[in-house]
């Protein structure tokens, strides 16, 4: 499973040009769902983010998480984060949990977020979306679970 998790003042997504999630200050987390994650992988990823600091304390050290400032995530799911571009020109998604799967463990990263009380809005399965944000820093970071071997 691998999240790119941005910092952002404000991000939204709109489904055939209706907004379906929308936050101010928080995180945007995009989403990719591998063959072979888990419910286990959902959780554990879902508890990085929430404790991953990357919030500025009053030193303006990245110090605090989304859980220790009360910031808002908007999930959405991008399966094109399974992409590999190593070999020729057009990338492969044979990484690519299938989307029923992939579907369900994106749910469930979303409830464990929710159940370690994150306020979260989302995006919409499988949609066509338009995503707009105003990334703070910019700070972008990519999580994997599990890590990826060096």
């Amino acid at each position: 499973m691998r999240a790119v998790v941005q910092r952002v003042s404000s991000a939204s997504v709109r489904v055939d040009g209706a907004v379906v999630g929308a936050i101010k200050a928080g995180a945007l987390i995009l989403l990719g769902v591998l063959d072979g994650d888990s419910e286990r992988e959902a959780e554990q990823l879902a508890e990085k983010v929430a404790s991953f600091r990357y919030f500025a304390d009053d030193s303006g050290k990245m110090n605090l998480s989304a859980s220790e400032v009360s910031g808002s995530l908007l999930v959405v799911s991008q399966f094109t984060l399974a992409a590999d571009g190593r070999k020729g020109r057009r990338p492969s998604f044979d990484k690519a949990a299938a989307p029923l799967l992939a579907e369900k463990l994106y749910e469930h990263f979303v409830s464990h977020l929710v159940l370690l009380g994150l306020s979260v809005e989302t995006g919409c399965f499988g949609a066509m979306m338009e995503v707009e944000l105003v990334n703070d820093g910019p700070v972008t970071f990519v999580l994997d679970d599990p890590p990826l071997r060096s």
